[in-house]
């Protein structure tokens, strides 16, 4: 089994936001079998190993909320593109989401099995999948991106790799989805529950599925020992899903104290978004973002800020998410800089770390650096908690990232 001794590691505890300097971590294949002092280490093996000294050693990072298929800014161009191309457009959004020390995403719709294996095998480079597989959503949905006519023509959305959702209506129907999906390699179901700023048809206060179909959905994934995220962003929305079943609530950008306590009594979480509407309202139009939707944008944009800090006060816990589409996917970093701006380096810190790693049931092997935790490991020119820029940008100041116990990026002396 390949080993891999790193000597001199400044190790980040995220949620006691201290750092443990000097230590050695061992990892052996892909997890982190030790970090010790060193003197506890055969001065043998540090002889020959790779030296992080003067670097932070944090976990990977992790993002709860991104579209690894969603190349193009409009979905419903993104959603007729021919298979193959849609595929190898996401090769360089996954490489891109690595190198900004990104190793684990779970993947809100689009993202399927094969996709998820080609990164773990390292067919393609980019982070751990965790994929939902087809978004659900009802008929004129956040999910539907036909446009308004008078013939309505049959969706076309489960054929196409691009179309990050499928459309479904009914309890019977709706039970066969989930199922469809988790036997498609789906790791969790998204559905849409509200109207949203990227569709053409569904206004944000618009209410996506039934009481009946929620619950249906819910208990379904729950058979499968699975959960289920939804796209929500007002109040009602929040709280009839929460009320149904779900577990993560996506962006509620909407959020007032009577939904976050309502939240954190079900205990759910809340995976915000902010940093996309962000890149739609300041690069949406030049990179094809549909004009007749930004006037969505401006609804949601500056609640979002507040309703992060309802939820920290309300006790919800909180993810990292991104949400960005075609070329903004480069700006996904920048969703520390909004979160450290509002709440503080820490904070941002455990949303895409610690407590990410629980929305994933993960909570012992990703977003920490301890033994058995899987060995993602960013070592950084900086401490973030000091300064959270250091993890913006394309990596730049990401001197080694490992994933997986193997080298993505080796930048240290041996």
């Amino acid at each position: 089994m390949r080993q891999t001794v790193i000597k001199h590691c400044a190790v980040l505890d995220v949620d006691q936001g201290i750092l443990s300097r000097d230590r050695v971590i061992l990892v052996s294949g892909q997890r982190i079998e030790a970090v010790l002092d060193p003197a506890a280490v055969d001065p043998r093996l540090l002889a020959g190993a790779y030296d992080a000294a003067g670097l932070t050693v944090m976990p990977g990072m992790i993002d709860c909320h991104v579209h690894c298929v969603a190349s193009d800014m409009n979905l419903a161009r993104n959603a007729v593109l021919p298979n193959m191309l849609a595929c190898f457009r996401s090769i360089p959004i996954l490489r891109g989401m690595l190198n900004r020390g990104f190793t684990t995403v779970r993947d809100a719709g689009g993202a399927d099995w094969s996709l998820a294996q080609a990164t773990e095998t390292g067919l393609v480079a980019g982070p751990r999948i965790f994929p939902s597989g087809r978004a659900l959503s009802q008929t004129g949905g956040h999910g539907d991106f036909r446009v308004r006519s008078d013939i309505l023509e049959p969706c076309g959305c489960s054929m196409r790799l691009g179309n990050i959702a499928r459309v479904v209506d009914g309890v019977d129907n709706v039970r066969l989805a989930v199922r469809e999906e988790i036997l498609k390699g789906a790791t969790q179901i998204k559905i849409m529950a509200s109207g949203g700023v990227a569709s053409p048809n569904d206004p944000i206060h618009y209410l996506g599925f039934s009481e009946d179909e929620i619950r249906a959905i819910v208990a379904e994934a729950d058979g499968a020992g699975t959960y289920v995220m939804a796209h929500a962003y007002t109040p009602r929305a929040i709280q009839r899903a929460v009320r149904c079943g779900v577990r993560t609530i996506e962006h509620g950008n909407l959020l007032d104290e009577e939904t976050a306590r309502m939240m954190v009594e079900h205990g759910a979480f809340l995976v915000p978004t902010s940093v996309t509407y962000e890149a739609l309202a300041n690069d949406g139009p030049r990179f094809g973002f549909p004009a007749e939707l930004m006037h969505k944008i401006d609804g949601v944009r500056t609640a979002g800020r507040e309703a992060l800090r309802i939820a920290h006060r309300a006790g919800v816990p909180m993810a990292f998410g991104s949400d960005l589409l075609g070329e903004t996917h480069e700006q996904q970093s920048n969703e520390l800089l909004i979160r450290a701006e509002v709440l503080g380096n820490q904070e941002a810190l455990r949303a895409t770390t610690t407590v990410a790693a629980r929305v994933l049931n993960q909570p012992d092997t990703l977003g920490v650096v301890r033994a058995d935790a899987y060995a993602d490991l960013l070592f950084v020119d900086g401490n973030p908690l000091e300064d959270i820029r250091v993890l913006l940008g394309q990596g730049e100041r990401l001197k080694a990232i490992m994933k997986n116990g193997a080298w993505f990026k080796e930048g240290l002396a041996s």
